[in-house]
């Protein structure tokens, strides 16, 4: 049933590569109350547009910031509680960078609105699964691109004091693709030299994408 109610609504869309988002939440009770009995979940989908920037945007590099990762326990569930993210987003907006990269006792987690990778002596490293991130199809596929680009692949913290000895940073997301990040806090990554692994990793994650 999700399969036709989702080919129904991209078919109503001119474009081509299209992001589609679907929400469900418990419903709408009768009265103000944080317990239920059954109630009919309510299902909002929607699409847009997905235009992707170009591999030649995306090499003049981006910036980012990090801040402390003040949100709750359990960052693998998809929920509609995200606060937190939302003012990281913001904040992020409104100092004209990318991201948010956060960090929990010393250890980088992931972005406010993405999973981030370091690139350090042909090792890809991003933070394992679990309850502090998040994880999802975009970054599986990064990390078999990495590893069909012959660099290992360790999913192991990594702290703000490794990226800054790092050969590349990259955040990843469904609409962002692979992005590189040259400019962390205000300082370059790997002196601004985006690592020619990062072309390798996004050229075949092209291919998984569009097979």
């Amino acid at each position: 049933e999700w399969q036709s109610i989702l080919t129904k609504l991209s078919g109503l869309s001119s474009a081509l590569d299209q992001s589609l988002y679907l929400q469900i939440t418990r419903g709408a009770d009768t009265q103000r109350k944080h317990n239920f009995d059954t109630l009919t979940p309510t299902v909002y989908i929607e699409t847009s547009p997905l235009i992707a920037k170009t591999k030649s945007q995306l090499e003049n590099g981006f910036s980012a910031m990090t801040r402390e990762d003040i949100r709750w326990h359990r960052c693998d569930i998809k929920a509609t509680s995200l606060l937190a993210n939302i003012l990281y987003a913001q904040e992020a907006k409104q100092h004209q960078v990318e991201e948010m990269i956060l960090s929990r006792n010393h250890q980088i987690t992931e972005g406010a609105t993405s999973n981030v990778f370091m690139l350090k002596d042909n090792t890809l490293f991003t933070h394992p699964t679990g309850p502090n991130i998040l994880s999802g199809i975009t970054r599986d596929l990064v990390i078999s691109s990495a590893k069909a680009c012959k660099l290992n692949v360790q999913e192991t913290p990594f702290s703000l004091d490794d990226i800054q000895q790092a050969d590349g940073l990259w955040i990843s997301s469904s609409t962002r693709e692979i992005m590189p990040i040259t400019l962390l806090d205000d300082q370059p990554i790997n002196q601004g030299v985006i690592h020619p692994a990062w072309s390798c990793v996004f050229d075949y994650y092209q291919q998984l994408k569009n097979d």
